[in-house]
């Protein structure tokens, strides 16, 4: 225990936010081939499907993304015929207003095709939800890193068609902040300034309009590729629709972000300070063991650091690679930085 302190001032400390990405690439493969959906599972409830990176069973296996899909309640898809009408009601509404938020009169705001909700303009009320998992999303998804494609083939063979990119092109330099969620931005067609959906960075949730799986996407002509047909989504229940959606997924890739904060504080040993050890093994008979003679300079080897709280309470302790010899003619500053 130490028996010696120094303050530090405010010039000792300093704090530090440093941003570190990883790219996160998910294929087609993962989402329909490669474990024959034994890593997809789903529930009684059927109100969406989880994801996996191995059979889910697996004790290895880790949750991906959640795929749901909704539409507001004055959307055309919606009505008593609708297979499981209330439940893609209350799913649109319950990520609307954890998105959105409500408007003056307390209604829940419905997604806008632009991010620009007070200028009114194209609502989307038809939309398929990719809720990403926190082990991969980190922080938030970094902005200008986020691109869906999706392949517009048969449905039993998906690679056969073109594929349809939407990405948030320069979202590092346009995006919107009106959320409860946090920041958000529009995804776009690749090289166009056609919207398509919206990616909510903090929250990990890219919200994708159905009208993207519309014929007149595609450009194929009088025959259509099997895709997402209003009369599926209101006709079939949430897990066909995302039966179909998985297999029409080509790769989804984006760069995660954790926000390191650190304090770094500046422990600095002037000449006439630490040049004794309050440890017992420092004397012998009466006498300092690191000494040859009487007359030769005190000295101490510094190999840790303690940080205490104003009422002497030892708070962290950091360590140095070896040992530090200090005297009278040296001094040392040692920097010790705590993150979290």
């Amino acid at each position: 225990m130490a028996t010696t302190f120094k303050n530090l001032s405010t010039n000792d400390v300093v704090s530090t936010r440093t941003l570190l990405n990883e790219a996160i690439p998910l294929t087609g493969t993962l989402f329909s081939g490669t474990y024959s959906d034994a890593n997809i599972k789903n529930y009684s409830h059927g109100m969406f499907q989880s994801v996996y990176d191995y059979p889910y069973l697996s004790s290895s296996a880790n949750h991906i993304v959640d795929l749901s899909m909704g539409y507001s309640s004055d959307s055309g898809l919606s009505g008593s015929n609708s297979t499981q009408n209330s439940k893609k009601i209350n799913i649109y509404n319950q990520m609307a207003q954890m998105l959105v938020g409500y408007d003056a009169t307390g209604s829940i705001m419905k997604f806008d095709e632009d991010g620009d909700i007070s200028a009114g303009g194209n609502k989307l009320s038809e939309v398929l939800f990719f809720n990403f998992s926190r082990l991969l999303t980190k922080d938030e998804i970094k902005k200008g890193s986020f691109s869906m494609s999706f392949m517009t083939g048969a449905y039993s063979t998906p690679s056969s068609g073109t594929l349809f990119t939407i990405e948030d092109t320069n979202a590092q330099n346009d995006y919107r902040i009106n959320s409860p969620a946090g920041e958000y931005a529009v995804l776009y067609k690749t090289s166009t300034t056609s919207a398509y959906g919206l990616v909510y960075y903090q929250a990990g949730v890219a919200v994708v309009t159905a009208s993207l799986f519309n014929q007149a996407n595609y450009n194929t002509g009088s025959t259509a590729p099997e895709r997402l047909r209003d009369t599926t989504l209101s006709g079939s229940t949430i897990e066909t629709n995302m039966d179909i959606l998985r297999r029409r997924i080509n790769n989804i890739s984006f760069n995660n972000t954790t926000e390191l904060n650190s304090t770094v504080y500046f422990c600095r040993a002037a000449h006439n300070d630490f040049n004794y050890s309050s440890n017992p093994t420092y004397l012998s008979s009466s006498k300092m063991i690191v000494k040859n003679t009487s007359t030769d300079m005190p000295v101490s080897y510094i190999t840790t650091v303690g940080l205490y709280s104003a009422d002497n309470e030892l708070l962290a302790v950091a360590k140095t690679s070896e040992p530090l010899k200090k005297d009278p003619t040296n001094e040392l500053t040692l920097r010790v930085r705590l993150d979290y």
